[in-house]
């Protein structure tokens, strides 16, 4: 888990999975396990940032009770332009190393399904 804010700019060139979440929320909750698995597979190869605007203890209370190990940040800087529209949670964005968002997506989805395994394995090989 990190404290520290995340600045885009440092993941030039990376697939990226962003995810805003809270642990009051029972969407980002239902979610989480099945975002785990995608993340213990690719860690390696996708750049993994979560974001909650909580309390740390909170957080991390949620994250040793569940046994999570997201990499967790409290801000984000220089965003891509749509995550300031982001006014839900849960709210999750996959971006290539371009910088395009490839998938906007609020509300809970299955995030380990092969139908993102692929994609993730098609946009790591490019």
């Amino acid at each position: 888990m990190n404290t520290e804010s995340i600045n885009f700019n440092e993941l030039e060139d990376k697939v990226i999975f962003v995810n805003f979440w809270a642990t009051w929320c029972p969407p980002c909750r239902a979610e989480m396990p099945m975002i785990q698995k995608l993340y213990v597979d690719y860690k390696d190869k996708v750049a993994f940032v979560f974001v909650t605007n909580e309390d740390w203890p909170i957080v991390e209370g949620f994250f040793n009770k569940n046994e999570y190990d997201l990499p967790v940040y409290n801000a984000v800087s220089a965003p891509p332009n749509s995550f300031t529209k982001t006014n839900s949670i849960p709210a999750t964005y996959l971006i290539d190393k371009e910088g395009n968002i490839l998938i906007a997506k609020t509300g809970s989805a299955d995030w380990n399904s092969k139908k993102i395994r692929n994609l993730l394995d098609e946009l790591v090989a490019e």
